[in-house]
């Protein structure tokens, strides 16, 4: 009989349901070491909490994540909080001896983020951020043709993430235009960031260049200012030599997911869309003229885990299905069968390249990671 694991939820908004989707569809689709039970969720009152909980299927609500934290039954706590509030829940997490998944940004500031994974590790915690667009298992079958040598040396890459969901001037303000919240670029920039360097590896440089379009928001107190950036861009120096760069646009008018970055080496090349998330494109200069072009990968058994949801190829995984292959990951790694995926660590590595960014903008020079 599997060893029960006691799930405790912070927050039942977009990512929250997200999170409850994944360990959902993980439990039926691989073989985990535990039976994970909805047990606690917590948000912002009671009345939010009750109602989430009920839809969610929690056996229990609280207004109090501080006593669900703290309650010796609970093993692991998920925080989908508002950014500036994950450093304080998880410290007192770790604190109270839970494992701890946390969406990301990890933190407003890399400061903050390494003090979560300095006292994560000491107490020997297990945690997770969540950057699953890395669990596509496309993304698994780019890095290993780079590592093979498919493409030749790699010689640029470019990145960008853009969604409009700030586009309209008179959304309101909200936690993601405080400081804290770090604008587009930490938001999600941190992705193509995290993108970036799982498939050429770590970044040596930076040069970015951070703006402001829309100087403020309407609020219940009347307009209110907005000084982080609307759109951020970086010029990439990598380790391995290759050059490239990213964009994070939140106002990019027309665009719902675009999650997209081209590799580029003296052999070929690779293309990738989040809007069409089950192909890869490969360009291979060993074709011969008149042949040459751009040959769609499809996403099918071969890319595991993909098979684990379907037998077919062509039928596609979702968005919802990354999150239950990163919760799967992370099971794993409690478990002790594996490495954390995605941990504080490496959480803390992107926030960190993401300050350097808007440091390198300020400056208006490039920057040493």
């Amino acid at each position: 009989m599997k060893q029960k694991l006691r799930l405790g939820l912070i927050g039942s908004g977009f990512m929250g349901k997200t999170h409850v989707f994944g360990f959902a569809a993980a439990q039926r689709v691989f073989e985990l070491a535990y039976d994970v039970e909805l047990a606690v969720l917590a948000d912002i009152n009671m009345d939010v909490a009750q109602r989430a909980a009920d839809a969610l299927g929690f056996a229990a609500a609280t207004d109090d994540w501080r006593a669900m934290v703290n309650d010796p039954s609970i093993d692991v706590v998920d925080i989908t909080a508002p950014n500036a509030l994950h450093k304080e829940m998880a410290l007192a997490a770790i604190a109270a001896g839970k494992h701890v998944y946390c969406e990301k940004p990890l933190a407003p500031l890399s400061a903050d983020a390494r003090e979560m994974a300095d006292a994560a590790e000491a107490a020997g915690i297990k945690t997770q951020v969540g950057f699953n667009y890395l669990c596509n298992p496309l993304f698994a079958a780019a890095r290993a043709m780079i590592a093979n040598g498919d493409l030749g040396e790699i010689r640029s890459y470019r990145g960008v993430h853009a969604e409009d969901y700030m586009a309209d001037p008179n959304t309101p303000w909200g936690f993601r235009h405080d400081a804290a919240g770090g604008g587009a670029l930490a938001d999600i920039g941190s992705h193509a960031l995290a993108t970036a360097e799982y498939l050429l590896g770590p970044i040596t440089r930076v040069m970015g260049d951070c703006v402001n379009h829309i100087p403020s928001r309407p609020s219940k107190d009347g307009p209110k200012e907005v000084t982080v950036d609307d759109i951020g861009r970086c010029f990439l120096r990598f380790a391995n030599g290759a050059s490239g760069s990213i964009e994070a646009n939140w106002l990019a008018t027309g665009r719902n997911m675009q999650h997209d970055w081209e590799v580029y080496g003296t052999k070929g090349a690779l293309v990738f869309s989040q809007e069409r998330m089950n192909e890869l494109h490969f360009y291979s200069a060993d074709d011969k003229v008149g042949q040459r072009g751009f040959r769609r990968i499809e996403a099918g058994p071969a890319h595991a885990p993909y098979g684990r949801f379907c037998v077919a190829a062509g039928h596609h995984l979702g968005f919802n299905d990354l999150k239950a292959i990163e919760v799967a990951g992370y099971l794993d790694a409690i478990a002790g069968r594996s490495a954390e995926p995605f941990n504080f660590r490496k959480g803390e590595r992107i926030q960190t390249l993401v300050e350097m960014i808007q440091q390198s903008s300020a400056k208006e020079c490039w920057i040493d990671v």
